[in-house]
């Protein structure tokens, strides 16, 4: 069954119970209003009879008396203590029972029943009511045909009422179905088109401020996010293919030599050996910080309660052993909520940067403070034009081109730094070198 369908059905049912029910609670309410006035109207009659007292005169009855099933509004009838009929009309007997005996013996001298019963074919409702100071009842009857042509009047017209409420409610809630599911139907076409055609610039707006409107640019922002990073990944091949092609022509080029002249001099052949083993290396740094970047394995880490200090002292422990250099450490006692290995690839990312970009022979030192951590170097700083660029993707200065590396070590900086809600920075140090780190949030104490 399809949404529209189980809508309408839905409204309808809805629509259709309740039609039943109002008119259900409208026809008690109105049968109890006449059953109440009746028997006012019986009781009424009961005391003029009572009143009366004992005699042998005719009994009351209502207008053109002709009994039950004739003209009369109501019959009367008198029975004694043992409950024998003592007066009544003439040719009609209203049944007496083992109730109305009991009244009439005394046993309750105020004591009275109402009920309904059949004389002759005839629907009537009965009123026994004890005489009073003598044994003893009276019987009073008066027709419900006319209630009875009301009623049946009523049930017919509620159960129009019902069908035309019905057929009304499923025009209706085909019409607002329509409505609803045109804009569901619309956001169907467009997600069937973007899964059989890949095209993400597909418009998938439905209108409106309700669920399908936030559902439509719900389903739009994410066709943004994946259209992005769809596009950040076309980049990311793109860059990555000029990148390697540097490597790759150098490798081809020494082999080629190597190949072309079994016969170089060991020098020669020792520095193009040099060079091959600096060109792979840089080949599998730039692969490794590829698949990190393409991948964003990070994302798989789980966040914790990061000490910043001990962080940055450990990845000053591995580059000193690395480049033998002296690294120091200010820190504070920052915790951030973040990724351990990720951090410590973005401060080691940081020194390493610093140690190919200082060549002073001094110390390289590290600060952290309050979530952030800031590597300064005494090298020959970052030029202006430079500045913006430097956590881009494979920018390299026209001054870093003569030094190794990828260009990727200072975005994967910037990526897990981002990753965390933080920024990165990068500036000129007072008295020469640079200052390049990051500031990412305190984790909540």
């Amino acid at each position: 069954m399809s949404l529209r369908t189980r809508l309408v059905v839905s409204f309808v049912s809805l629509t259709t119970i309740a039609t039943i029910a109002v008119g259900a609670w409208s026809y008690l309410a109105t049968a109890e209003g006449l059953t109440s006035e009746i028997d006012r109207s019986l009781g009424d009659i009961a005391a003029l009879v009572i009143a009366q007292g004992p005699s042998d005169q005719p009994a009351i009855t209502g207008p053109d008396a002709g009994g039950p099933t004739g003209g009369g509004t109501f019959t009367t009838q008198v029975i004694d203590g043992t409950g024998a009929v003592v007066r009544a009309e003439p040719g009609i007997v209203i049944p007496v029972d083992a109730t109305d005996a009991a009244i009439a013996g005394g046993v309750d001298r105020g004591d009275r029943a109402y009920r309904d019963v059949t004389i002759d074919g005839g629907h009537l409702r009965l009123l026994t009511a004890a005489l009073g100071t003598t044994p003893g009842a009276v019987q009073v009857a008066r027709s419900l045909d006319e209630v009875d042509r009301v009623s049946a009047s009523l049930r017919a017209g509620i159960l129009v009422a019902v069908i035309v409420v019905a057929v009304l409610a499923a025009l209706a809630g085909w019409l607002i179905a329509r409505q609803l599911t045109r804009r569901l139907e619309r956001l169907v076409r467009a997600t069937d088109e973007v899964a059989s055609s890949g095209n993400l610039d597909i418009d998938v707006s439905a209108g409106g401020t309700d669920e399908i409107g936030a559902l439509a640019t719900s389903f739009s922002a994410m066709l943004d996010s994946l259209r992005r990073s769809r596009d950040a990944q076309q980049r990311l091949v793109q860059d990555a293919g000029h990148e390697l092609r540097t490597p790759l022509t150098s490798l081809r080029t020494n082999i080629g030599v190597l190949r072309r002249h079994p016969d170089l001099a060991d020098d020669d052949r020792a520095q193009l050996v040099d060079d091959l083993d600096v060109e792979a290396r840089e080949l599998s740094t730039l692969a490794n910080e590829l698949v990190e970047l393409a991948a964003d394995q990070r994302d798989a880490e789980p966040f914790e309660d990061v000490a910043l200090g001990p962080l940055a002292v450990s990845a000053a422990e591995r580059t000193r052993r690395r480049t033998n250099r002296e690294v120091l450490v200010d820190a504070d006692d920052s915790v951030a909520l973040g990724r351990p290995n990720a951090l410590g690839r973005a401060v080691a990312n940081l020194l390493d940067n610093a140690a190919k970009f200082d060549a002073s022979g001094g110390p390289i030192e590290v600060e952290v403070r309050a979530g952030s951590v800031v590597v300064l170097d005494c090298g020959p700083g970052i030029a202006p034009d430079d500045l913006e660029h430097v956590f881009d993707r494979f920018y390299r200065s026209a001054d870093a081109r003569s030094h190794p590396g990828s260009g990727l070590g200072l975005a994967i900086v910037r990526d897990v730094a981002e990753s965390h809600g933080g920024t990165v920075f990068a500036a000129n140090r007072d008295g020469g070198g640079a200052r390049v780190g990051f500031v990412i949030p305190l984790a909540r104490s």
